[in-house]
């Protein structure tokens, strides 16, 4: 059984939390928010810890709660708090923050120098396996119009990080990139080729947050059979591409 932290207390990170915890391959061991609650605190109908990151040395903690795997989402900074934690103790890390900085994406990928990292915007099985596919249309038609359309929450500010993802993965330019922000969405993701007589979407939609939970377990479970190096979210599906087809063979 794998033990698992969590890094962020927002909805993803609770949403992740509630998936790992009822994951018989996993025992998830506490939750990191950045500050520590009022009074001692818990998640819902459990005894697991929900600690705060400015009270406690990270160190000490996991001296006295140990894990095997770190699985991050909460902000883009927070890395550079576990970042030499993990590195010393060589724990998986599964980062879901989409939006990183140069100077933060290059210490995420040097992590992987000593031990497995997945780092990928979007942790969802779904939108992955949509872009393989929209990878696969598009090495067939390059001369079909592309479009990209995203939709999320009210309140998220910047451009979909998943969708600059798949305009970057089809060589496309950001601009063509439509994004709409509504109320009651959790996140739509739709790749849309136009050819000569036939128009073909390729549509991913998040119903829950808890699909980024089983994203995360996903994840989790296939670096435990990697060796040490940074992988996106991508490597590990053509892991299981690459597989299924030698087991066909």
């Amino acid at each position: 059984m794998i033990k698992v932290g969590v890094m962020g207390y927002g909805k993803a990170g609770k949403a992740v939390a509630e998936v790992l915890r009822h994951d018989p391959r996993f025992e998830l061991c506490w939750v990191a928010r950045r500050t520590a609650p009022h009074s001692a605190e818990t998640l819902p109908d459990s005894d697991i810890p929900v600690i705060g990151l400015n009270n406690v040395a990270l160190g000490d903690w996991l001296d006295t709660h140990p894990v095997d795997a770190l699985v991050d989402f909460s902000g883009a900074d927070a890395v550079f708090v576990y970042g030499e934690e993990v590195r010393k103790r060589q724990l998986m890390l599964v980062s879901a923050i989409s939006a990183y900085s140069e100077k933060e994406l290059d210490y995420v990928r040097s992590l992987g120098a000593d031990t497995r990292v997945l780092c990928s915007p979007n942790m969802t099985v779904g939108i992955n396996f949509l872009i393989l596919a929209a990878r696969l249309l598009r090495t067939i038609a390059p001369f079909a119009d592309v479009e990209i359309l995203e939709q999320h929450f009210r309140d998220k500010p910047e451009v979909s990080g998943t969708a600059r993802k798949i305009a970057d993965s089809l060589d496309i330019d950001d601009q063509r990139i439509t994004s709409l922000r509504l109320g009651g969405i959790v996140g739509h993701h739709e790749v849309i080729f136009g050819f000569p007589y036939q128009t073909v979407r390729i549509i991913h939609n998040s119903i829950q947050r808890k699909a980024f939970g089983t994203g995360a377990a996903f994840a989790l479970s296939e670096l435990t059979t990697c060796d040490k190096g940074f992988y996106t979210f991508e490597d590990l599906m053509m892991r299981k591409v690459r597989s299924q087809l030698l087991a066909e063979a």
